[in-house]
């Protein structure tokens, strides 16, 4: 089922981190298997990139399994740092979040899909997003959780998307979860609600073009389907529009860059959204609940038309 929020703020910046929290907590009912945020902050003043990424799963704290974990985490993380300084990058900041994640602030002025590359090709790592302004966090457990283990009720920025899944068409882990990053691209991400029936010929038609999938969710299909038409000169607007041909099946998605907040829905409307829209502000879920939760005031929303793609500008 799963459920999908997103906001923005046009011309300010504000809690989005919270704001977003509790709007996908007002939506755990629709799935509790796991939470993702794409948060969309104040960034650094150095223009550096942020980099989020993980090198395992999510292990109960306190199983064996966390103590065998440890020492090969640690390995992956000095991989991944020795191929940082291989690729002429500097690490400028980093943190330990849990004993798989971690956020680093790097200096890199190179093509980032071949760094991209390089970093994934450590065994279990995989990069959640890199961004000036983005913020990926995804781990089991439902918006409160995860809010927590990562502090992201402290989050301050202008807009950003989230989901709650349930787990339907992939395992319960982190890979599969969403956002997905619109990898090689800085300061994309997608959440999609739905199911895509042509993802298998689309993945094979996207990998032989070169692209990359860290996942078999039929979801990140979205985020791969719109980076190969950025890379090809496509603007987002342009990608998501072909994307209502080119994706079969039920589908609403929203997806975010470093200024901008759009969704689309596919020619048959079956997937739910209700959107509010005033001068300051846009939110919008799966769910009115979710929009209710920052608004609890007496609003207008409105359910957008079938086939629609929209894109609103900070």
């Amino acid at each position: 089922m799963c459920g999908i929020a997103g906001l923005i703020h046009r011309g300010k910046s504000s809690d989005v981190g919270k704001e977003l929290q509790d709007m996908l907590q007002a939506l755990k009912h629709r799935g509790p298997d796991s939470t993702g945020y794409a948060l969309y902050g104040e960034g650094n003043n150095q223009g550096d990139y942020i980099m989020r990424f993980k090198v395992g799963e999510n292990v109960a704290e306190g199983s064996s399994a966390v103590k065998e974990d440890k020492s090969v985490y640690d390995q992956r993380r000095k991989q991944v740092d020795q191929h940082i300084r291989d690729l002429g990058g500097d690490i400028v900041n980093d943190q330990q979040l849990t004993p798989y994640s971690f956020r680093y602030v790097i200096k890199y002025d190179k093509d980032l899909m071949e760094f991209s590359k390089k970093i994934e090709s450590v065994e279990m790592v995989e990069i959640l997003s890199i961004g000036k302004s983005l913020e990926l966090i995804k781990d089991l457990g439902d918006a409160k959780v995860v809010s927590k283990r990562y502090g992201l009720d402290k989050v301050k920025g202008t807009h950003g998307i989230g989901h709650a899944r349930m787990a339907t068409e992939s395992g319960v882990d982190i890979r599969s979860a969403h956002p997905f990053w619109g990898y090689p691209f800085s300061d994309v991400s997608v959440v999609h609600n739905g199911q895509l029936t042509n993802y298998w010929n689309n993945r094979r038609v996207l990998e032989n073009k070169g692209m990359r999938f860290m996942s078999e969710c039929d979801s990140e299909l979205i985020a791969v389907f719109l980076a190969e038409k950025m890379r090809k000169g496509a603007s987002l607007e342009e990608g998501m529009k072909e994307s209502l041909s080119g994706l079969d099946g039920v589908f609403t998605y929203f997806v975010a860059t470093k200024d901008s907040l759009g969704m689309a829905k596919d020619t048959m409307a079956a997937k739910p959204l209700v959107l509010y829209e005033s001068d300051d502000l846009v939110a919008m879920g799966s769910e009115e609940i979710a929009i209710r939760s920052i608004l609890p005031q007496e609003i207008d929303t409105y359910d957008p038309f079938d086939g629609e793609v929209k894109v609103w500008q900070i």
